[in-house]
């Protein structure tokens, strides 16, 4: 089940978990859709936080799934912010609303995704 994914210059493993019929050498796909959300959250609070300069020293977002319902349309995500430095409760709120923001999140909850498979010759 292992295949390997090139993004421009980069490249990565993706795979699933022996319980699933894989070696578990990678993400599973699902893990890499999650982690894009929680990735975009800390660099969208990043670039928030330098624009702003508010004084955040470490950012940290976990993912949560819940894919119990998925087959009948609904599949949850949990991001949850660890957010280190000297930061004011008003600036703690302020970055969250920034995460909230994040183009990923408007694109995994706002947008139609239109997806069209083919064949190559």
């Amino acid at each position: 089940m292992r295949h390997q994914i090139q993004i421009g210059r980069n490249s990565l493993t993706t795979d699933l978990s022996n319980e699933s019929g894989g070696e578990g050498s990678g993400p599973s796909p699902h893990d890499l859709y999650d982690s894009a959300l929680g990735a975009c959250k800390a660099m969208t609070v990043l670039l928030y936080a330098k624009h702003k300069n508010i004084p955040v020293e470490g950012i940290e977002v976990s993912i949560g799934r819940d894919a119990s319902q998925e087959r009948a349309g609904i599949y949850r995500l949990s991001a949850t912010l660890t957010l280190t430095g000297a930061l004011s409760t008003q600036q703690r709120e302020e970055l969250l609303r920034a995460a909230q923001k994040c183009p990923i999140h408007k694109l995994m909850t706002e947008v139609t995704t239109e997806i069209s498979t083919t064949l190559s010759p």
